[in-house]
């Protein structure tokens, strides 16, 4: 190598003057070409300009009022529901199938007179009020949200805005146990966090017409976002509400401090993967796989390739024929309890399939669970949630513009063990070019803060304080 040099250094001596100029100002401008590739490369935004989800024509003027919302309910609506719980006529289960044919119908007689009998609404309603809720007019439909500020600031805390996305079959309730662990900590950063219902969840109107997105949601969010005056916030999110907040990155990076996810979606290049797969397993090191990639990855990849195939159907369905479903769940509060109670047993822990009860009071209380349900159940927006997939996964989702484009806001990422897919560092930072932690979670799965909000928040709080102690430097 030292010859080499040696030989480039003699080569220029041997050059007059003028070509010395000539090879200076070529070098100068192939580097600032590089540089400015570089520089537009990072700076590069997805475009998704502007939507309008009613039928009528959009008016000329927009109204941005923020307007309070109380959730109510009433005697006339849990007489409706207790009847169609009454007439609920139930299919006996197979002898020892647990929950490997879906719901068991024994256990959900259980849930059922819970749901009929000790269960109280309207408790749970005041629960849903103990934070302040919000509604506004974004693009021709109404926007719910929640906005939590800190409780008490003591001095010298920075107040750092936070959003935080759910997913389906969840909703903005997910995040009422860490809330607390959020807005009330004691550390050096404590966060104000807005909490949407994507439109068509709960209480968030859902769209007229068709095409409705997560970049089209991710565009309201920042429109809510500066409607509220904030012109710089932190992103957090799961499932759907993972891919919305990415979007939201590649929108406006400008507006995004830093994004952290509970769910990494990335591909490395299926050619890529497969060569990954292969020798991942025997020569990890190669492809950039740690130990704990390897455990997480093979047991999955070898013996339960097959559970992601069980675990998907819903999918299919719903990204082709969302209505048909949807109106036997929305007709049938039973129904609808069954098909999404299921997903919060079998997303939490595969193996909760082999229990008789689901396991879904290993992490859940029943009240929990039945707030979330109740959310469906009395806005009837189980149909719109449910198109939610069809309108993301249409012809080429892969190839849409989000799916390739890279992302380079400060990232955090938290793997959590019973995540639906795990995907290791290496296959995370072909998406994620700044990547300021990665962590393997102990314990829980799909739905992170519901499951363990205090795992959850721990490093959430860690990857801000990176980010905001990098920026402070």
């Amino acid at each position: 190598m030292m010859q080499v040099l040696e030989n480039i250094q003699q080569a220029i001596s041997s050059l007059d003057l003028q070509k010395r100029y000539f090879l200076a100002i070529s070098t100068a401008g192939i580097g600032g070409l590089l540089l400015y590739r570089a520089w537009t490369k990072k700076s590069q935004k997805i475009s998704v300009g502007d939507g309008w989800w009613r039928t009528e024509e959009k008016p000329l003027t927009e109204d941005r009022t923020i307007r309070p919302f109380v959730v109510e309910t009433s005697k006339e609506m849990l007489e409706d529901l207790y009847r169609r719980i009454d007439q609920t006529r139930y299919t006996d289960s197979l002898q020892d199938c647990r929950f490997h044919y879906g719901f068991n119908s024994t256990y959900l007689k259980k849930v059922t007179s819970y749901w009929r009998h000790e269960f109280n609404w309207e408790r749970q309603v005041k629960v849903l009020n103990k934070y302040p809720h919000f509604k506004t007019n974004i693009e021709g439909i109404d926007v719910h949200f929640i906005h939590v500020k800190p409780v008490q600031r003591k001095a010298g805390q920075k107040v750092v805005p936070l959003i935080m996305v759910h997913g389906w079959p969840g909703s903005f309730y997910e995040f009422y146990r860490i809330l607390p662990m959020l807005t009330e900590t004691e550390e050096d950063v404590v966060f104000e966090v807005i909490c949407p219902s994507i439109p068509g969840y709960g209480y968030s109107e859902a769209p007229h017409v068709q095409g409705f997105n997560t970049l089209d949601a991710a565009r309201i969010f920042h429109k809510l976002m500066e409607r509220l005056e904030f012109s710089e916030y932190y992103l957090q999110g799961g499932d759907w509400g993972g891919f919305i907040s990415c979007n939201m990155a590649q929108i406006k990076p400008e507006c995004v401090k830093g994004l952290h996810l509970n769910m990494i979606n990335a591909r490395a290049g299926s050619t890529l993967t497969i060569f990954c797969l292969l020798v991942g397993r025997y020569l990890p090191f190669l492809v950039g796989f740690t130990r704990e990639d390897v455990r997480r990855l093979y047991p999955y990849m070898q013996k339960n390739v097959y559970d992601l195939l069980k675990e998907s159907g819903y999918l299919h369905i719903q990204a082709t024929k969302p209505d048909t479903a949807g109106c036997a769940v929305n007709d049938s509060p039973v129904g609808l309890a069954a098909y999404i109670l299921e997903k919060f047993s079998t997303w939490t822990d595969y193996k909760n399939r082999d229990l008789e009860d689901g396991g879904l009071e290993r992490k859940f209380s029943l009240d929990d669970l039945l707030t979330n349900i109740m959310i469906y159940w009395t806005t009837g927006s189980i149909t719109p949630s449910m198109r939610f997939y069809k309108e993301n996964m249409g012809k080429d989702f892969h190839k849409r513009v989000d799916n390739v484009a890279k992302i380079y806001v400060p990232t955090g990422l938290a793997a959590f063990p019973h995540e639906l897919i795990h995907c290791p560092w290496v296959w995370a930072s072909s998406k994620f070019r700044d990547i300021r932690s990665y962590t393997y979670m102990p314990r829980g799965g799909h739905f992170a803060a519901f499951e363990e909000p205090e795992l959850l928040a721990q490093d959430l709080l860690q990857f801000v304080k990176k980010v905001e102690s990098k920026k402070a430097k």
